[in-house]
């Protein structure tokens, strides 16, 4: 049985740290918290769950999180978000595969809470994501949506259960992530040589809604599945269009 490092980035997450870190408590030998010098009681919180809480300054998604995997003291890692947590499934099955000797690489469901519903469609479900693995031959990429890169030989096995995401509180929320969000990634695309166009801002919205609301069923999810898919398609919107305003001052 190898020994398991859970690594959590953090910024004034005094709402939800305190989830977050009791439902790994039955599975991490050690819990390491990165802060980006949170303004509210996370700090507090964090040292009275006696973890090992480390300030740094924030330099991006992906760079924090290959920092934080470096102040952890195994090579097995759990990475995860403040606003997430391990359903009561999910870490019966994490202790399982830590009997496993082969370290191989971990994937999770993921499950949604928006404002209070659980989101099943929408394409936010079921949402698969690598969070376990071996810091040796992993690391972060991504400035925006960050993505675990790892070897193509190795296994990736699916665990039973839900990470549970506890995403948004009110919309409101939402809808000023999505404007932080867009201003990423059209600086990302803008960096990757990537081009705006009328036609893109245009249909580009419209295929996101229909391809979200429509093909992937957020319509089940009633009036919060309408809201998902409609603020998906305004940030597709914005995102070209902040594009076409980077070319434009480039010139």
């Amino acid at each position: 049985m190898y020994k398991l490092s859970v690594i959590i980035i953090t910024l004034n997450e005094e709402r939800n740290i305190s989830r977050c870190l009791n439902s790994v408590k039955d599975i991490a030998d050690e819990l390491v918290v990165i802060d980006s010098f949170s303004s509210d009681t996370t700090k507090e919180i964090c040292l009275s769950k006696g973890v090992k809480f480390v300030e740094n300054k924030w330099p991006g998604y992906a760079a924090q999180k290959n920092f934080a995997q470096l102040q952890a003291s195994n090579d097995m890692i759990l990475s995860l978000d403040a606003d997430e947590s391990l359903s009561k499934e999910l870490s019966d099955s994490i202790k399982k595969a830590k009997e496993d000797s082969d370290n191989n690489l971990y994937m999770f469901r993921r499950l949604t809470n928006y404002c209070g519903k659980w989101i099943h469609h929408c394409g936010w479900y079921p949402d698969k994501k690598i969070r376990m693995y071996d810091r040796r031959i992993c690391h972060w990429e991504g400035n925006v949506h960050e993505q675990l890169i790892y070897p193509s030989s190795k296994k990736v096995i699916l665990l039973e259960g839900d990470c549970l995401h506890y995403s948004f509180y009110t919309i409101s929320e939402h809808i000023k992530q999505a404007d932080n969000f867009t201003n990423l990634a059209a600086k990302e695309a803008f960096e990757k040589g990537q081009h705006s166009s009328f036609f893109l801002i245009i249909f580009a919205p419209v295929f996101k809604f229909l391809q979200s609301f429509i093909l992937r069923l957020g319509f089940l999810d009633g009036y919060y599945g309408w809201v998902i898919c409609r603020i998906s398609a305004d940030a597709t919107f914005l995102k070209y269009i902040k594009l076409k305003e980077l070319w434009k001052k480039s010139k």
